[in-house]
């Protein structure tokens, strides 16, 4: 059974930063495409950035290009989002995914399993 969990989230002023982690269990990371999707509130869930199979290709919504970067750690079984330049329009709960398919997909619907969830606020 594939388990993804989420932590790392807070309160964090803007400019600031944060480490978002994603414990994989049940699968390995290294078979799946692994990426992260926020949601705002009273918006949908959106694609933020995603990391292929072979941990060699990335790809990052427009918004976050720049200030947000996904990675791996095999031996750990965990994937990181580092954001940096932290600003308001951040704010949401950020979810870990992954992909059983190929491809750097952003669309919520094909990814297979997904975490809870780990809040990320914004604000001075």
């Amino acid at each position: 059974q594939v388990q993804l969990v989420e932590s790392g989230g807070g309160l964090v002023q803007p400019g600031g930063s944060l480490r978002l982690s994603c414990a994989a269990s049940g699968c390995t990371i290294t078979s799946y495409t692994m990426a992260w999707f926020r949601q705002a509130p009273g918006k949908e869930r959106e694609f933020v950035a995603a990391l292929s199979r072979g941990g060699g290709s990335t790809t990052y919504a427009d918004s976050v290009k720049g200030r947000l970067t996904i990675s791996r750690d095999n031996a750990k079984n965990t994937v990181y989002l580092q954001m940096n330049g932290l600003a308001s329009e951040d704010t949401g709960v950020y979810y870990c995914a992954a992909r059983v398919g190929y491809g750097l997909v952003t669309m919520v619907s094909l990814y297979d399993y997904w975490g809870q969830g780990t809040q990320v606020t914004v604000s001075s």
